[in-house]
């Protein structure tokens, strides 16, 4: 797994090894970079004919630069000065360390134009260094470099040295940043685990891990869930040999009266389709079908691990969707735990009906003050947005807008999607209280519209992860076909809305 790199923070000193970064903004004069850095004055000359012009995210390397201690110095595009906000700052440092590759000592200058970059930022700059540090190779025999060559191993982590104006608030501020790290370092993970080693009782233990950062983990095992009346959760299970588990965390962090925010997750393991089975090509990615669950048990640590003040629950519904001779049938009528039954004209159809029951069971159980939960749940999402955003279904305006917001900031963005009584109609069943599709057009929104049936007025948003939480294209922050999507999302969510 992923080696994390030791970052510090430094007041500004002569970098005397290994490799230097410093920050050129979009069309700067290059003069005011500081001899410090670039002993030999060949930062001009090798901008200059490289045609580096500081764009953001752009990097440039220079090996031995002469007159220099040090073996390589890298200069990091930061485009325009007005235009740094949290996300480019999190850019340049990941940019940083896509550029280094096998150093092991890294000095970075944080410097713009002579000017002080804030706590805050230097704190954003080191996230996105630790961001992009991701890599699932646990199963590798042989790590490479990304050059195709073996990658050298020191056997200590690459270690960062941030130079800035005032470490010891930067420092306060990144240890904030590195618990949601974990989150996502976490959530991928999980995505990336290929489904013969994490199954549902796999899964339920590393939600049980948790218990490490004081969080109460409660895992719902086959009979439980049966006692609870999970028809349609249970259904989707039936057809494996590996038995379902429902992890339920909790974070009470907040005041012993307040109601917690809640998270829930879709966490089917290996979706076949079951009987209606998916076609061969691509199939190996339903690995990732649980990216839903995989935020929430993400969250739920960055929560714990940040010791967020506020009280917070996370619900994960952990199944594999088989084809053998006990699977559930097209046609079949399941009851779910609200007592409302579902005819399952297609049982690829799958994850709302997981998601159905821990709705319900998390509005009964815990009374939250909303619930959100998160799906890879349609491909027609993808048709609709591409992998930009998530789509996003609500049922309350003001959650819909701090879920917009937070997106916005954090760069793990939303789309809101109608809903209405015109789609509602169309998964109205004549056998059943309704059916788990609802034809071809508007397949996101009917699938939205049948988990609104389970959340009883609760303030709820569904969110459709389908095309952000795996396959997602690479940015300077993420190289992992897994995205970890959700995890910094829903911490801003309750870090501006929700906590104190």
């Amino acid at each position: 797994m992923t080696e994390r790199p030791s970052i510090a923070f430094a007041k500004f000193a002569a970098p005397k090894k290994g490799s230097v970064a410093v920050l050129v903004p979009e069309g700067a004069t290059l003069e005011d970079t500081g001899k410090v850095y670039d002993p030999g004055d060949v930062l001009p000359r090798a901008c200059r004919t490289s045609g580096f012009s500081g764009k953001l995210g752009k990097t440039l390397d220079i090996l031995a630069p002469a007159g220099a201690e040090f073996d390589q110095l890298i200069v990091a595009g930061v485009g325009p000065t007005d235009k740094l906000d949290e996300q480019a700052w999190l850019r340049i440092g990941g940019a940083v360390a896509g550029a280094v590759r096998n150093a092991t000592e890294i000095t970075l200058a944080l410097s713009v134009n002579g000017a002080e970059v804030k706590a805050e930022d230097a704190a954003n700059v080191a996230l996105g260094i630790l961001l992009r540090s991701y890599s699932f190779d646990k199963y590798k025999t042989r790590k490479e470099n990304g050059n195709g060559e073996d990658k050298p191993s020191s056997g200590k982590p690459v270690k960062y040295t941030i130079h800035c104006a005032d470490p010891a608030a930067a420092k306060r501020a990144f240890a904030t940043a590195e618990a949601v790290a974990g989150g996502v370092f976490l959530a991928r993970d999980v995505v990336n685990e290929p489904a013969n080693i994490l199954g549902p009782v796999e899964f339920a233990e590393r939600a049980r891990d948790l218990e490490k950062l004081g969080v109460k983990v409660d895992i719902l095992t086959e009979k439980e869930l049966k006692k609870l009346g999970m028809g349609a959760l249970l259904g989707v299970a039936q057809g494996s040999a590996r038995p379902p588990r429902v992890a339920v965390m909790q974070w009470n962090g907040g005041k012993s009266k307040q109601k917690p925010v809640a998270f829930v997750g879709k966490g089917v393991v290996f979706d076949t389709g079951g009987i209606s089975i998916k076609p061969a090509a691509g199939m190996e990615d339903m690995k990732g079908d649980m990216g839903g669950a995989a935020a929430v048990l993400g969250v739920m640590h960055a929560l714990a691990a940040r010791k967020a003040k506020t009280n917070a629950v996370g619900i994960i519904g952990l199944v594999e969707n088989m084809p053998d001779g006990n699977a559930q049938r097209p046609g079949d009528i399941v009851t779910s735990m609200s007592g409302q039954t579902i005819e399952v004209l297609n049982t690829d159809a799958e994850g709302r009906l997981v998601l159905a029951d821990l709705l319900w069971y998390c509005n009964q159980e815990f009374k939250p003050q909303f619930m959100v939960n998160l799906a890879t749940l349609t491909g027609a999402i993808i048709v609709a947005l591409g992998n930009a955003h998530a789509g996003m279904f609500s049922n309350n305006d003001e959650l819909a807008a701090r879920l917009t917001a937070a997106g916005t900031a954090t760069a793990e963005k939303v789309w809101r999607m109608p809903l209405g009584p015109e789609y509602d109609k169309l998964i109205d069943s004549k056998n059943a209280d309704m059916k788990n599709i609802g034809g071809r057009n508007a397949g996101a929104i009917t699938a939205a519209q049948f988990l609104q049936r389970f959340v009883d007025g609760t303030p709820w948003a569904h969110l459709d992860v389908a095309g952000t939480a795996m396959g997602s294209p690479s940015s300077e922050i993420n190289q992992s076909w897994a995205s970890g999507f959700g995890v910094r999302l829903l911490d801003r969510l309750v870090v501006d809305n929700y906590e104190g």
